[in-house]
């Protein structure tokens, strides 16, 4: 299963509505990447309001989304992480740095925008 990736200006928007198992995490990677490259994004938004639990896997792929991303031009921030996600990030001793966060993904637009024109 594939997740889907907006386009909307300069941004790409996407929307993790499943539970990513090993398979769908390293897909995702790839298709963002492909995508940052093939539409010149300059930033992209990642909300995971939908995920209620992430292992230590899924957490260095999405680590991994954001160094990658940031290598190639583009600005990750990462919206909707849930209490059990976060604390799970905590426990594991799992440290996303540089990731910019937001609640939702109204407030994560804004903060990439503020970001790529401040």
């Amino acid at each position: 299963m594939r997740i889907p990736i907006l386009k909307l200006k300069d941004y790409l928007l996407v929307s993790v509505q499943i539970e990513l198992d090993d398979k769908t995490a390293l897909q995702f990677q790839e298709d963002i990447l492909n995508k940052i490259h093939d539409v010149g994004a300059r930033g992209v938004v990642i909300d995971l309001t939908s995920v209620d639990f992430i292992d230590s896997f899924i957490a260095k792929v999405l680590g991994d989304v954001v160094d990658m991303s940031n290598l190639m031009g583009a600005k990750v921030v990462l919206t909707g992480i849930q209490p059990a996600v976060a604390i799970t990030l905590v426990d594991m001793g799992i440290v996303l740095h540089g990731v910019t966060t937001a609640l939702d993904l109204e407030q994560g637009l804004d903060k990439l925008q503020q970001e790529l024109e401040g």
